[in-house]
């Protein structure tokens, strides 16, 4: 489903009835709860829609393994965290078994992970990030850097463009302990070059940490191919595992024996039933682990990912691209005009799964379409962000979307 660049489409000529007749996708959007109401949903960035294998899946957790199994059920609940992270980094992480674990929200294992980072360069004082990068992970990076002693660097931002390996280049040097990044940018949607990047970390001894939360599910990714060191990311937008499901993290195995978890619990220990008054970790990833995994939001994931997996990354990727490039030919044509600017890049090979626009009244545009049944997302101070998702999201309900953000920004309020 390639395009040419988007400067070259003709919206005029853009029918999106003959583009989904065509979507090889198309039928999965019957997998997902697709109701009226919202009409347009545009934030699959933030969270998905529900696969409707997943509601099933739940209903006979809660009235079969729990209501009926009860404790017992644990004989296979115990290695969920593993087995769903070996699924997961096969289907979009391109990692091999033994490396992903499924486990806490995306901010805990942020944080483990850059501390299990950091304790891999103990000789060196500075952790380096992304200006303007999510504000979470700045906040988490300020509070290891606090508490390890490190000095906190940072990479200057290019809006709308990606970090680059120069970038970092002219940050990182003999004392980078590691770089936190994210692989698409949540505000412009640019998406840097995982490879390249990494060798430039890399070049500089140092460690990398990838957050992969807008690309995981929507961009091919390749870790172990790339040379990646640890990555996290959030399950509830493009793999759909809903609201609060656990988040992933990924250690390279060449690493697995240094690393430390500077939140050690009982599902981290080599035994997790010993009770052993000293922690003694698990062998390979899962270390990582720390408490109690919470169920109903693993197989939640479990069932998303397998969504993923069943419709290809690579054919993903095809319909993200070609919706984002649909979105931005018809906001050239009918906003544009208006005052407002794509702040994404302009090449759709160079952008994750979402579309970002800035103008006047965004934050009123998104509240009036919300009203009108067209879910978008807002971020300060001026930007209106379009989260397409590729499973869900057919180039209809985009058009009638575009149309009604059109509309309303003729008539500010």
């Amino acid at each position: 489903m390639s395009e040419p660049d988007p400067d070259l489409l003709d919206p005029e000529a853009m029918d999106a009835h003959a583009l989904d007749a065509a979507d090889p996708l198309a039928r999965f959007r019957r997998e997902l709860v697709v109701d009226d109401d919202p009409v347009v949903y545009l934030d699959g960035n933030s969270l998905g829609r529900a696969p409707r294998r997943t509601l099933e899946r739940l209903d006979r957790l809660y009235r079969q393994e729990w209501a009926v199994g009860l404790i017992r059920s644990w004989e296979h609940w115990v290695d969920l965290p593993e087995q769903v992270g070996d699924e997961l980094g096969a289907a979009v992480l391109g990692a091999a078994a033994g490396q992903t674990v499924v486990a806490d929200s995306t901010s805990v294992l942020l944080y483990k992970a850059l501390h299990a980072a950091a304790a891999l360069r103990p000789d060196r004082d500075e952790l380096v990030v992304l200006g303007g990068d999510f504000p979470t992970d700045a906040h988490l990076a300020t509070a290891v850097a606090r508490a390890r002693g490190l000095r906190l660097r940072t990479v200057a931002p290019r809006p709308p463009e990606p970090v680059t390996a120069a970038d970092v280049a002219a940050v990182a040097g003999p004392r980078t302990a590691c770089v936190l990044l994210s692989l698409v940018d949540y505000r412009s949607a640019a998406l840097a070059d995982l490879a390249a990047v990494t060798a430039a970390v890399h070049a500089a001894g140092a460690v990398v940490v990838w957050d992969l939360s807008h690309a995981a599910g929507a961009v091919p990714v390749h870790l172990d191919r790339d040379g990646a060191d640890l990555a996290v990311g959030c399950t509830y937008k493009y793999l759909n595992a809903g609201p609060g499901a656990p988040a992933y993290l990924y250690a390279a195995a060449r690493h697995h024996d240094r690393l430390v978890n500077p939140v050690p619990g009982w599902f981290g220990a080599a035994d997790v039933f010993a009770m052993a008054p000293e922690h003694v970790p698990a062998p390979g990833v899962r270390r990582m682990l720390s408490g109690t995994p919470p169920v109903p939001g693993l197989v939640a994931v479990q069932e998303g990912v397998r969504l993923v997996a069943e419709a290809g990354v690579a054919a993903v990727r095809d319909k993200s691209v070609l919706l984002t490039r649909f979105a931005v030919a018809r906001a050239r044509r009918d906003l544009v005009p208006l005052g407002w600017r794509v702040a994404s890049p302009p090449d759709g090979s160079r952008r994750g799964s979402h579309v970002v626009l800035a103008g006047p009244g965004a934050e009123s545009l998104v509240r009036r379409a919300t009203a009108r049944g067209v879910v978008a997302d807002f971020r300060h101070p001026d930007l209106v962000r379009l989260g397409l998702s590729p499973l869900s999201t057919s180039f209809a309900e985009l058009s009638l979307g575009m149309d009604v953000l059109a509309e309303l920004a003729t008539t500010p309020a």
